[in-house]
C-alpha cells in the first residue's frame, strides 16, 4: 500500500473516499450517540463488515464488494463507468 496525499481543499480528487465517509456518517455514526470509544469502534467495525459483505453497490453490478471480488476472479465482468 502506498500512502498518497492530495492537495488541501480538493475533495474532488479523492471523491471515492469522500463518498464513503459520507455514507459512514449517515448510515452508521450519525444514528447513535455513543457512550464510549469502544462502542463507536465496534459500530464502525460492524458497518465495515456490512459495507463490504452485504451492502449492494450500483457501480459494481449491484453486488457487495466481497461478492464482486470473488466473481471477478472467475468471470470477466463489465462494470458501469464511474465518473469522478
Amino acid at each position: 500500500i502506498e500512502h498518497e496525499r492530495i492537495p488541501p481543499r480538493t475533495p474532488n480528487m479523492n471523491a471515492h473516499i469522500e463518498a464513503f465517509h459520507r455514507l459512514l456518517e449517515e448510515e452508521c455514526l450519525g444514528r447513535v450517540a455513543f457512550d464510549s470509544y469502544e462502542e463507536a469502534y465496534q459500530a464502525v467495525m460492524e458497518y465495515m463488515k456490512f459495507y463490504n459483505e452485504r451492502r449492494i453497490h450500483s457501480s459494481i453490478l449491484d453486488l457487495p464488494p466481497h461478492e464482486f471480488y470473488k466473481k471477478a476472479q472467475t468471470e470477466s465482468l463489465i462494470i458501469k463507468e464511474v465518473r469522478v
